[in-house]
């Protein structure tokens, strides 16, 4: 069956969904970019895919912790574009805190972001796939959809519930030719880290370069990142015909993280 490969790619103007945006431009699959820079900025990053990939990606700007934004998002791509095939949920924030001392608003805001927002746009894409008998949601969770770590209370609960969230879709569309899978990433280069390491950094006397060796090896035998790249990879080979009949997983590229 041939199906026309559509791809929205959320928070994708950085990190690993501009990885994802980038690994799926090379290979011919049709991008969508979305973020909360003004459009300006993201003609300018559609006009560089056009120079490095001979595509011309569109780019939508969006607040995705509106769901009414959210819902004017997807119906205008629908009408300016077309059906939405791959849906790869990437925004996401980060906020550390201990339980006692976390501020309501931050919970909240991560909540919306991580977690309901990928919900609602799972919610209104699915009609489509549905209709064409196709189609691939990949939720961009975390190790810490896997495990949990100190202050990180709100992450770890948004990404946990993406991994639950991502199941019960897999579950009730299995029969349709849809699947649905997390990845779920470790320590990666990107720079939802950087407050992390500047603050490992503080505590622990060390340079940010040192910081990184020591945030590694607290957690991961791997002793590097993983590149966006790779999960870029990974998030490819779930839109391959031969990752059909993958579907309700949480997939670690996590360095050995939950090996422990």
């Amino acid at each position: 069956m041939s199906v026309r490969k559509l791809a929205l790619v959320t928070g994708s103007t950085s990190g690993i969904g501009l990885a994802i945006a980038e690994v799926f431009a090379k290979h011919g699959i049709e991008v969508i970019l979305h973020g909360l820079e003004s459009i300006a900025e993201g003609e300018e990053l559609t006009e560089r895919f056009e120079r490095d990939y001979g595509v011309r990606p569109h780019y939508y700007q969006c607040d995705v912790s509106q769901p009414d934004e959210i819902d004017r998002m997807i119906a205008r791509i629908e009408s300016e574009v077309g059906q939405i095939t791959v849906l790869v949920n990437n925004a996401g924030i980060q906020y550390t805190a201990p339980v006692q001392e976390f501020p309501p608003e931050k919970w909240d805001k991560i909540i919306a972001i991580n977690l309901s927002a990928a919900f609602h746009a799972m919610r209104l894409a699915l009609p489509g796939m549905q209709a064409q008998g196709w189609g691939r949601i990949i939720n961009i969770s975390s190790v810490h959809g896997l495990v949990a770590s100190t202050h990180k209370a709100a992450y770890c609960a948004a990404k946990h519930g993406l991994v639950g969230l991502t199941r019960v879709t897999a579950l009730e569309t299995a029969t349709q030719g849809i699947t649905a899978n997390c990845i779920c990433p470790g320590w990666t280069d990107t720079p939802l880290l950087n407050d992390q390491l500047m603050e490992f950094a503080r505590e622990h006397n060390t340079s940010f370069d040192e910081a990184k060796q020591g945030l590694i090896s607290a957690k991961a035998p791997y002793p590097d990142f993983v590149a966006p790249s790779e999960i870029g990879e990974l998030a490819l080979f779930l839109c391959s015909d031969a990752a059909r009949a993958i579907t309700g997983t949480a997939m670690p590229i996590d360095g050995g993280w939950t090996a422990h």
